[in-house]
């Protein structure tokens, strides 16, 4: 810990046991990530992320990354939602998520609800680079405020690349100091709960799933690689969590 804020960074690696499971031979958190390892079925490993300490809170800076390897098959999860809180420096805080699997690994990247209380400034950049044969199922959600509060300044951005080409760039700044018409009817129109599910399978390259509108508040899109983005927003965070579950039900396993 520094005057600025929390460092901290955490790291899992998975990699195939050679007997049809995935071992973990990195399993390293520290401070507010720690890492768990829990009861999985069939060949794959399951990890779940504890926070043992408020946060991230102005001025923390946490890194999370990822690593499947080759025929290896990995499910994370979180134990609770992320809470950004204003901390007592000025500076803002930074979340950054770094996913790396291998042509044949599989990650479902499932964490619980980021919410961005007032007064916080929180910036999460996650990058997931795939390789070709890769397979990608990954969830985020964001609410803006706890209940009955405005919400603190939130940016989000998500790049993801399938065999070193990029399929998705994008950014979503919300709150106070916030872009005009974030809150518009041409992005939340008023929903405090913002969310996205992305996955990539290499069956999409022959086969990708038609775009269409899913309801009146969420969108399938395919993107330009075997890859397909689910947008969504809701009046609060159960009905997104709903609103996205469905939609991986329809793309099926």
């Amino acid at each position: 810990m520094t005057a600025a804020g929390v460092r901290a960074s955490s790291r899992i690696v998975a990699r195939a046991d050679g007997r049809g499971g995935t071992a973990l031979p990195v399993l390293d958190g520290e401070g507010p990530l720690a890492l768990r390892r829990t009861r999985a079925s069939g060949g794959e490993a399951k990890v779940m992320v504890v926070g043992a300490m408020s946060g991230p809170l102005g001025g923390d800076r946490f890194t999370l990354a990822a690593r499947v390897e080759e025929g290896a098959r990995l499910h994370v999860g979180s134990a609770a939602a992320t809470l950004a809180l204003p901390g007592q420096t000025k500076h803002e805080a930074r979340y950054d998520v770094r996913l790396d699997v291998a042509d044949g690994g599989e990650l479902h990247w499932l964490p619980e609800q980021l919410i961005s209380a007032h007064g916080s400034e929180l910036q999460v950049a996650t990058r997931a680079e795939l390789g070709a044969g890769a397979r990608l199922v990954l969830r985020e959600e964001q609410v803006l405020g706890r209940a009955g509060e405005v919400p603190g300044r939130l940016t989000s951005r998500l790049t993801v690349r399938v065999a070193g080409r990029c399929v998705l760039d994008q950014e979503l700044a919300c709150g106070p100091g916030a872009p005009g018409g974030w809150d518009g009817p041409a992005v939340l129109a008023g929903h405090r709960a913002v969310g996205q599910l992305l996955v990539a399978r290499p069956e999409f390259a022959e086969r990708p799933p038609i775009a269409r509108m899913l309801g009146e508040c969420a969108a399938l899109m395919p993107l330009a690689g075997p890859a397909v983005l689910v947008s969504a927003v809701a009046p609060d965070a159960l009905l997104l969590r709903g609103l996205l579950d469905e939609a991986l039900a329809l793309l099926g396993p």
